[in-house]
């Protein structure tokens, strides 16, 4: 434990842990494609959310089980849980339909959202060549759809997963004095809550064999350590140095989709994402310029 809270190059190893992290969340996605191939979406969310009790239940000890109560602005605490339970339910839908690379494509488009929806939400200044990056992004997304054919459930579902997501951070930034502990907790729980009211609601119950059983339980464990691997990884090295890192993601999308379940995707989509991925690289230089400079000498409308 010494090792992780005194590292002897705490930038190298929160680089380890932000890649190991990213790893353990592909592997997670992939687990839960392989999932709901034959299980309901509803189960694999609530006994996943179970699952992830197993790490959570020593944290939340650690923290005193008070601390979950004393949360600051309640609503939006509610807000950010319902809308993160949300859309884990809908990412496992879209990879159901979608190769896993296909919906990691689309994903990668998160950062680019928040780029815009912190202007809104956030009263964050973004200057006009961030915005021609999120344009471009935009734009990315559009060629990912591949316009000459058909928009599909499956593809909107994917869209508004990301969306979702940028949702999540965005909230995440608003609720930045609130534990990771606390954070997580409530997530977990919407997400049972959410899991039982979907199998209620279509009755879609399916007997699992043991290696699901303990698919969807390691499905908790894996996506709760992943998340644990980079709140340390970022109290280590700067957001600026990690966040591009992020997008190793679609690396170990194409890869896994491509050993477990025989899946290549498609010209047109891997030209989009790597117009997505150029454009959120680009955004998060031009916010690293911007914060490195002193906010007199910057001038008006060019972060």
């Amino acid at each position: 434990m010494d090792f992780f809270r005194n590292p002897r190059n705490p930038v190298l190893l929160g680089v380890l842990l932000m890649l190991f992290g990213d790893f353990m969340f592909a592997l997670n996605d992939a687990m839960g494609k392989w999932l709901v191939a034959t299980l309901a979406v509803g189960q694999v969310l609530a006994v996943r959310s179970v699952g992830a009790f197993l790490v959570l239940g020593p944290l939340i000890a650690r923290q005193g089980p008070r601390a979950l109560f004393a949360v600051e602005r309640p609503w939006l605490q509610a807000a950010r849980a319902l809308i993160t339970a949300l859309e884990t339910a809908i990412f496992y839908a879209s990879v159901f339909f979608l190769p896993l690379a296909d919906v990691f494509s689309f994903y990668m488009a998160g950062p680019i959202y928040v780029a815009a929806l912190s202007h809104i939400f956030l009263g964050e200044r973004v200057g006009w060549r961030r915005w021609v990056a999120i344009l471009i992004g935009f734009c990315g997304v559009l060629v990912m759809l591949e316009p000459s054919g058909d928009f599909s459930i499956a593809t909107a579902l994917a869209i508004t997963g990301s969306l979702l997501f940028a949702f999540t951070i965005i909230l995440g930034r608003m609720l930045r004095g609130t534990s990771d502990t606390t954070l997580v907790t409530w997530q977990t729980v919407t997400s049972l809550a959410l899991g039982i009211g979907i199998l209620l609601l279509l009755d879609d119950w399916r007997s699992p064999t043991t290696i699901e059983w303990g698919g969807m339980l390691l499905l908790g464990i894996v996506s709760c350590a992943a998340h644990l691997l980079i709140v340390r990884a970022l109290k280590l090295a700067p957001a600026a140095l990690l966040a591009p890192m992020h997008y190793t993601l679609l690396l170990w999308a194409v890869i896994l989709g491509w050993l477990f379940f025989n899946e290549v995707p498609s010209t047109q989509m891997l030209i989009g994402a790597v117009i997505v991925v150029l454009a959120g690289l680009f955004i998060f230089h031009r916010q690293k310029v911007v914060a490195t400079v002193p906010p007199e000498n910057v001038p008006k409308g060019v972060n």
